[in-house]
């Protein structure tokens, strides 16, 4: 007799009362019994989840809200070929809205024989080779599959199907889709910078840019005799209802900032007693070019339609209007070895220096930017006197979360606007409280870092996803560790950029992260990781991550989504959109390295650390330049 058994995994749910033990008990075929425990519900978080049994699977689980998903483990019989019909083994949950594709049947066997299994697993394991995840009400569990048995994902009248887990393999290759890896050899401050995307959404509604610019010096100054400067671009756009506005500006902003800047430092090279702009110039040029391209977005776009008269026209004009995207984008000038980072919304950048205590601090670059954030909700009352609801549970107007975006028209648009549109074309009511737009501005928060490229800093900036399970401090610490795995290695990727790794870090392998903690408990607007509350899982305990990552963005995503926990890992990546959105947002991370490498004049691509050159469709242009794909490269 085989037997599959259902393995119960702790889970963090809203606080709602529960008074009664949930039990289900599920037969099937070859007298084999599922059982599972759902304890009551009760308003204290759970320990940490990384705390492993030897038959505890860990908790992976969020409360969903009303209406769950069930997935379900659908056996086949071993019965002779007299007995055509199958036995099904399901779990009764009730209807769900989902998936209802038909009906279905189960018959059970006359008094099956069973043996009970508690809430932490059974006695006796069945031999298995596979994982099945199962979805009920916003909780998670395992299922050991047996060898000889198949999965079904035919769906039954309730809309219950089967989801086969991944294995730790699958797992690895969903991380490393779509990571990329750049060496760059420019010796202008800049060795290398890593990128890594998971999507939730489908499609993902992250976007995401990477360019450098070579600025001549009939353009921008350089020094010491160069002839030539680089303008480095990095940007993560949090896209939000559609990914229409983060792909605008992963082929726009960039560009828009660049015009201003070009036309700023222009100026003071004309003007003998500058020669080089000053720091407000340089900002407002920054905030210039995302205020005229969200004005393009939002408001020209209506002018565009409104002449047009077209709904084939204003579905393709409005569709970055009506959606949103939050945009942090970094610029670093190697003349003035100075990053900016421009902030437009709650994706962060952090900064992590190396001390000489040789352990690592985290500094923020940003502020998240939301109806939560204390100086966010001061400036729109300020802006917006007598509208008590301008705010509203940290959301504008109650809805969006961030106060700073583009698009999100509803937002920005007069009530007469919003009202032509709908009745012409498409569009939504306005909000009740809306009164005087806009409420949301692309206008971004600039701060301005001295870079430090022999002491090796890194920046890592990322969309949310990735705040709301881990903290700064944690991030930080985990690229240091990787650093310092990557020095102890000697890998290749470390010796193509240049000899700045190991000539400075360390070979010390540290028990935990190497990072100087300070107390986060601030009044700096960034909010704390809230995936780790629901979970569970506790900041401070560093032996629940693990490196197994040539990609140091990869890197990142794999302990933000379980670390060591392999079930939680698996899990996470297994659930498909759009249930997955309920666990985990869309991730994008960007990790750049500043160090003195070498000048060989190439940005190439990193291959040990890159997915497309383990697919074989290399990013390279093919022009001989030495420069990779993805408009890494270009000149003003």
């Amino acid at each position: 007799m085989r037997r599959a058994v259902i393995q119960n995994l702790r889970t963090f749910r809203r606080p709602t009362p529960r008074k009664a033990l949930k039990q289900l008990c599920i037969n099937g075929p070859y007298n084999a019994s599922f059982q599972r425990s759902i304890a009551s519900r009760n308003t204290q978080p759970l320990q940490s989840s990384m705390r492993l049994g030897r038959r505890v699977s860990v908790p992976v689980a969020l409360g969903l809200g009303a209406g769950g998903i069930a997935y379900f483990y659908q056996q086949r019989t071993a019965q002779p070929a007299t007995d055509a019909t199958p036995q099904v083994s399901s779990v009764a949950v009730g209807s769900s809205e989902s998936y209802s594709t038909g009906a279905a049947t189960a018959q059970t066997q006359a008094a099956p024989s069973y043996t009970g299994v508690d809430a932490l697993g059974a006695s006796e394991v069945p031999e298995a080779v596979r994982k099945a995840l199962i979805v009920d009400q916003g909780q998670l569990y395992t299922a050991q599959i047996p060898a000889d048995q198949p999965i079904s994902k035919e769906t039954d009248y309730s809309g219950r199907k089967v989801l086969e887990m991944l294995t730790p393999e699958q797992a690895n290759t969903k991380l490393r889709t779509n990571e990329e890896s750049y060496l760059v050899g420019r010796g202008e401050g800049v060795v290398r910078y890593d990128v890594v995307q998971i999507p939730s959404n489908d499609p993902i509604e992250d976007d995401h840019v990477e360019k450098i610019v070579e600025v001549p010096d009939t353009i921008a100054a350089a020094e010491n005799g160069r002839t030539r400067s680089d303008w480095m671009f990095w940007g993560v756009f949090d896209g939000h209802a559609g990914w229409t506005t983060s792909a605008k500006l992963r082929q726009t902003l960039v560009s828009y900032v660049a015009r201003e800047l070009n036309t700023t430092y222009m100026s003071a090279l004309e003007d003998p007693k500058l020669t080089f702009p000053s720091a407000d110039s340089v900002d407002a040029a920054i905030k210039k070019g995302f205020m005229k391209l969200d004005n393009e977005i939002t408001h020209e776009s209506v002018q565009k339609v409104l002449k047009a008269q077209s709904k084939v026209v204003a579905a393709e004009i409005l569709a970055p209007a009506l959606s949103g995207s939050c945009a942090l984008l970094s610029f670093y000038d190697s003349r003035s070895k100075e990053l900016r980072v421009a902030c437009t919304g709650d994706s962060r950048a952090v900064l992590g220096r190396r001390g000489a205590s040789g352990k690592w601090t985290a500094t923020a670059l940003s502020i998240d930017q939301t109806g939560g954030t204390a100086s966010e909700d001061a400036r729109l009352r300020a802006e917006h006197p007598g509208e008590p609801y301008v705010t509203m549970n940290g959301r504008i107007l109650g809805g969006l979360e961030p106060s700073r975006a583009f698009g999100d028209a509803v937002y920005k648009w007069s009530k007469e606007t919003q009202d032509k549109i709908k009745s012409s074309y498409f569009g939504r009511s306005p909000s009740k409280y809306l009164k005087t737009p806009p409420y949301v501005t692309a206008e971004p928060v600039v701060t301005t870092t001295k870079v430090d490229p022999a002491k090796g800093d890194f920046v890592v900036m990322a969309t949310d996803g990735l705040w709301e399970m881990l903290t700064n401090e944690e991030v930080v610490g985990l690229v240091g560790q990787w650093l310092e795995k990557q020095a102890s290695m000697g890998g290749k990727s470390t010796t193509s950029a240049g000899s700045w790794l190991q000539s400075w870090l360390s070979t010390q392998k540290a028990a935990s992260l190497p990072i100087e903690h300070h107390d986060q408990k601030d009044s700096s607007g960034q909010r704390a990781p809230i995936r780790q509350q629901q979970w569970g899982v506790r900041t401070g305990q560093d032996e629940r991550f693990v490196i197994e990552d040539k990609n140091a963005a990869t890197h990142l995503v794999r302990n933000a989504l379980g670390g060591k926990d392999q079930d939680m890992l698996s899990a996470l990546l297994t659930l498909p959109s759009p249930y997955s959105r309920r666990y985990r947002d869309d991730l994008t991370v960007q990790v750049i390295f500043f160090g003195e490498g070498a000048g060989s004049e190439k940005v190439e691509l990193n291959t040990e650390a890159s997915a497309t050159a383990a697919n074989g469709s290399g990013n390279g242009n093919g022009n001989g330049n030495g420069y990779g794909g993805n408009g890494v490269k270009s000149k003003l």
